[in-house]
């Protein structure tokens, strides 16, 4: 199976063009936000490197969230426009479980965490069983606090992953001994994981449907609902 699998999720842009589980061409930038500029550009360069014309490729993979607003809309409308253009797969993965994928070993819990703003976070818990990230606390969108008894009532050691600048000391005190902090390059996703996840997962069936999974209302979303208490939030996309 060719695969094209992108992430545009947070900062870090990676790319991966596969052929099964072989890597055939792979970058990862982590020094840029402007995704939109660049990602098109990487994605020939990498086809060409791969030597494949985009009607060899059988699937895209893409990290559909959570993450940025603007990164997930560039690299789902991406990779939606690739598999409608191209008539082939298309198959969304967890942007947490993409970097949980980094962990093989099976002997500890991976916790992912996201910066969420004002003290919140996105996170997600797994557990890695036979090489992929098995949900065990759903990705949500949570304020800090709150999620760290979730992650203390697990009682077992956590390899602690993602945006940890503001959250490092509170996880320590609070997990003690079940904290287990791995290196910094651990906690980038990676391209071709994102792209071996995606090869074990079932296709979209409406390319069309696909849409990113935000977890949190947008700002104009959230200002909607509060003058619209009595409306589910669904409506607001109806409406506008």
């Amino acid at each position: 199976m060719k695969v094209l699998a992108l992430d545009t999720s947070n900062q870090t842009l990676t790319v991966a063009v596969m052929s099964d589980d072989q890597v055939l061409a792979t970058t990862t930038v982590t020094t840029t936000k402007k995704h939109g500029a660049h990602l098109l550009p990487i994605i020939q360069d990498l086809m060409q490197v791969a030597n494949l014309k985009p009607a060899d490729l059988d699937r895209v993979v893409v990290a559909d969230g959570p993450g940025s607003y603007t990164g997930l809309r560039i690299g789902v409308t991406t990779a939606k426009t690739l598999a409608d253009t191209l008539n082939i797969e298309l198959v969304g993965v967890s942007s947490l479980a993409t970097i949980a994928a980094n962990i093989i070993s099976e002997t500890q819990l991976v916790a992912v965490l996201f910066d969420g703003r004002n003290d919140n976070v996105f996170a997600g818990v797994y557990r890695i069983k036979n090489g992929m990230p098995v949900s065990v606390i759903e990705d949500q969108h949570i304020p800090f606090e709150k999620l760290l008894p979730q992650i203390k009532a697990l009682n077992e050691p956590v390899v602690v992953l993602g945006d940890l600048d503001a959250f490092t000391e509170r996880l320590k005190t609070a997990l003690e001994a079940d904290f287990i902090h791995y290196p910094i390059e651990l906690s980038l996703p990676s391209a071709a994981e994102l792209g071996r996840l995606g090869q074990r997962r079932t296709p979209v069936s409406d390319v069309k449907d696909f849409v990113p999974r935000y977890l949190r209302l947008t700002k104009a979303e959230a200002d909607w609902q509060k003058q619209h208490p009595e409306e589910d939030s669904s409506d607001y996309v109806e409406k506008v």
